[in-house]
């Protein structure tokens, strides 16, 4: 996609922040019920286009299946947590009273996979917004068309339901060196990174609070005392999910002895039914 300043697609690293700096206090300027309104839109949005951005990303990146993305869209557009992680809590003791309220960070900067591009877009977008955050995505280049396409569609939802553009920004040709950009700027205040180790380190190593997803290599555990049945099934589904691109898929299985032999008879009768 070409630059679109208003739907949140900038040339430079230094216009998304901008714009997302003259956003970021409009949204927070919007009641509370509102900014639920703006984020069960997008909800509604995303789960319409679960399948066509799935599509998108499966066409641009090659990596995964189709309707395993169609399956990770929906659930991050339903299950991602909104506003109800925001209720301000209160203590109190002989000491006094103290009241705990949830404040946003500004601007954040985030980093995004090509394993799970629209996905990601769709959580982190979501999250940030309930708490009062606007956000720059540097996409993973390998992604970056599906990944555009995603952050205009949220922004048009939001629009379209009375909120301010460009809470959510991306760079129209992300690169390794926009991430870097992105990383250092002085009015990013927060990193989100999903990606390879490489780019963890980095956002580790800005000297800004980040919150990172590396690469994964789950195990999963299985004993005697372990419904074989469905630990076999369970581990095939679980593995196979998105051709097993996703850092959280089990990648490891270790069994004892005594139920070895069975879990394998299991998970190879499941295996040949996918």
């Amino acid at each position: 996609m070409a630059v679109d300043r208003d739907l949140g697609i900038f040339a430079t690293v230094d216009e998304a922040v901008q714009a997302a700096r003259e956003a970021q206090p409009r949204l927070v300027a919007l009641p509370l019920k509102k900014r639920g309104e703006l984020i069960d839109a997008i909800r509604k949005v995303m789960m319409e286009n679960a399948a066509p951005l799935a599509k998108a990303a499966h066409e641009e990146t090659g990596l995964g299946r189709f309707q395993d993305k169609i399956i990770k869209n929906q659930l991050v557009a339903e299950k991602t947590p909104g506003l109800e992680d925001l209720a301000p809590q209160c203590v109190t003791g002989d000491h006094g009273l103290m009241l705990q309220e949830p404040a946003p960070y500004g601007v954040i900067g985030a980093i995004t996979p090509c394993t799970n591009p629209t996905s990601t877009i769709i959580c982190n977008s979501i999250g940030m917004i309930a708490a009062g955050n606007a956000v720059v995505f540097n996409a993973h280049p390998s992604a970056k068309n599906c990944s555009l396409q995603t952050v205009a569609l949220i922004n048009k939802t939001i629009m379209a339901n009375g909120g301010p553009k460009n809470v959510i920004n991306c760079v129209s040709n992300p690169t390794v060196e926009s991430a870097g950009q992105l990383m250092k700027h002085p009015n990013v205040r927060l990193l989100v990174v999903t990606g390879g180790g490489g780019v963890v380190k980095a956002a580790m190593a800005s000297g800004k609070r980040a919150i990172c997803a590396g690469p994964g290599n789950p195990p999963v555990v299985v004993d005697e005392t372990a419904d074989i049945e469905k630990a076999g099934r369970d581990i095939v589904l679980g593995a196979s999910t998105d051709n097993n691109i996703i850092c959280a898929d089990e990648k490891l299985v270790i069994v004892v002895d005594s139920v070895a032999d069975d879990l394998i008879k299991v998970m190879t009768r499941n295996d040949a039914l996918l």
